[in-house]
């Protein structure tokens, strides 16, 4: 079975978003969030890759909507 390797592409994607502006907004995560799911399961290493990047957020950027939306990933897949 070939390895899955969306985490790469999720982990390029997230640079050049943060890369952009230094920040990452709920839109920007949730099409990270969409190539981890695109083939219906979230592996261990799509996980490692999102618990990377929310951990790169500042207390700044983490209100709001984010914020929910962090909170819901965190709980949904044990980040």
């Amino acid at each position: 079975m070939k390895e899955n390797r969306d985490y790469l592409e999720m982990s390029f994607h997230s640079i050049n978003c943060f890369a952009n502006d230094g920040t990452l907004d709920v839109n920007e995560l949730e099409k990270i969030l969409d190539i981890a799911k695109r083939d219906g399961v979230v592996d261990d290493n799509e996980k490692r890759v999102l618990s990377n990047i929310i951990g790169r957020l500042s207390d700044k950027e983490l209100r709001g909507e984010l914020r929910r939306r962090v909170d819901e990933l965190k709980a949904e897949y044990d980040l």
